[in-house]
């Protein structure tokens, strides 16, 4: 069950690849669902919007639509993972918002965080169980058999993730469902990602996985619309669902 999405949807060179010339950038959202069953919001990361903003976003979408929601940079990037309680209620509080359309929650940490898997435990004690979240390490310090039980002990996925066509994390699975992102390309135009490349995704991904556990899959190469074209690709040759 393969969701494809794309980080984010507010792109202004969208508008003609994407998006209808005339149609008002507040219906890109109901829009972007009609294709898609899936997005990420990036947004977010930089900036915690009120809850309202999540109550318009839920009212917008379609039955079975999610949203996966990267955690504030307020915690991952400021706090460096420290005290993780409080940051994480407010974030919680806020995106419950969006109720049945809430998807995993990524944790994207910083290139110069070493590794610290006793920090990672205490930041994932502070979600629910049923909510899904997605950890993606940058630092190599990371890839160890401590941070896998980590993972694996809070049900929480390794957040695969990929760079001109490379893997640049394992390949982990670690809990019941797969979060991949692919950021560039190097097919051409940039940041595009080649047929090849997409076919070799789709492989390592229903090879690791049962055709049963949801796998989300998010091209953050905006740029150009080459997100929405490599979307648009691996969703017609992947098994996938309105649901999760």
């Amino acid at each position: 069950m393969i969701l494809v999405g794309t980080s984010g949807w507010q792109y202004a060179d969208w508008r003609g690849p994407f998006y209808p010339p005339g149609l008002p950038q507040r219906l890109w959202l109901r829009h972007y669902a009609e294709h898609f069953p899936t997005v990420e919001v990036n947004s977010v990361f930089y900036r915690l919007p009120p809850r309202d903003t999540f109550a318009a976003w839920h009212d917008q979408l379609p039955d079975g639509f999610v949203m996966a929601v990267k955690m504030s940079r307020y915690l991952t990037h400021v706090k460096r993972l420290r005290d993780p309680r409080e940051p994480v209620d407010r974030f919680l509080a806020v995106t419950a918002a969006l109720a049945d359309h809430l998807g995993p929650v990524l944790l994207q940490l910083p290139p110069t965080l070493p590794a610290d898997p006793e920090a990672l435990a205490a930041v994932l004690r502070c979600f629910p169980p049923h909510l899904r979240v997605a950890v993606e390490p940058r630092h190599r310090s990371w890839w160890t058999d401590e941070t896998r039980s980590v993972l694996e002990h809070h049900h929480a996925a390794l957040c695969w993730a990929d760079r001109l066509g490379r893997p640049i994390t394992p390949l982990w699975r670690t809990t019941d469902f797969a979060y991949l992102r692919l950021h560039e390309g190097r097919a051409t135009p940039r940041p595009r990602y080649g047929r090849a490349a997409l076919t070799t995704w789709l492989t390592r991904l229903t090879t690791t996985f049962p055709a049963s556990a949801p796998a989300y899959v998010y091209f953050n190469n905006d740029p150009h619309a080459a997100a929405v074209s490599n979307a648009q690709f691996m969703q017609g040759r992947a098994p996938s669902h309105r649901s999760a």
